[in-house]
């Protein structure tokens, strides 16, 4: 079966359209931080696509905004400074900004799958080099759902790739989130089975992600995987 590839970014940038900068007038810094964008994931997110092809989609729009990588009524879908907008002002952020982001990778996915391809997803991320005063030790993750063999041969075949590419850095899986939280991939996978669909959520330090040799062993490996054709 022929392979396709989707690369998504959802929180590639930390923008904010003219018209909602007032309600963030006094949020530089919040804006500045993890809570605000994954910082080098749109770097990484354009390379990964360059190398493998197929579909890509990212969003420069700061999740403090809306977070694409939410469902709809899931907490963190809308900061704390967009919840308290009303309704009305809440569905016009979700009709501009969310519901196009999800219903163009929905599209790519779908497309290829009428094709009788194969969808590899991959959902590039960042994350911050600690969370509630705890230091995260590894500086790379790859989160997948373990009751989907397609998901589980993949991710252990990258990570033993990254860890021979990248000695003296630590790649674990599910980490430093589950695999099986809510998001994109996680919505996508309930619509299409495994193997016609599989998505990987790479997450990459902040710190890390921003150094070429990383990016550059995370494509290379991966692209590397399938240099044969999908079984």
């Amino acid at each position: 079966m022929k392979r396709f590839f989707v690369v998504t970014c959802e929180h590639g940038g930390n923008r904010l359209p003219a018209i909602y900068r007032p309600l963030f007038s006094k949020q530089a810094a919040l804006l500045r931080s993890h809570e605000g964008y994954d910082k080098g994931a749109l770097k990484l997110a354009r390379e990964m696509a360059a190398a493998l092809g197929g579909d890509h989609h990212y969003s420069i729009v700061s999740r403090l905004l809306v977070d694409l990588n939410r469902s709809i009524g899931h907490p963190d879908n809308l900061s704390t400074i967009t919840a308290a907008l009303d309704d009305q002002a809440q569905k016009q952020i979700l009709d501009k900004y969310y519901h196009p982001f999800r219903d163009a990778v929905t599209r790519s996915v779908a497309a290829a799958v009428d094709r009788s391809e194969a969808v590899l997803h991959l959902s590039c991320h960042s994350f911050a080099e600690e969370l509630d005063g705890d230091q995260r030790d590894a500086e790379i993750g790859l989160l997948f759902d373990p009751v989907r063999h397609t998901e589980v041969m993949l991710c252990a075949q990258w990570k033993a790739a990254l860890e021979k590419a990248l000695p003296g850095m630590q790649v674990r899986l599910n980490y430093p989130y589950l695999g099986v939280d809510d998001g994109l991939v996680t919505s996508l996978r309930g619509r299409y089975p495994n193997p016609l669909y599989a998505g990987i959520e790479l997450e990459v330090r902040r710190d890390v992600v921003m150094l070429p040799a990383v990016r550059h062993a995370l494509v290379s490996t991966l692209a590397g995987l399938f240099s044969a054709p999908a079984a």
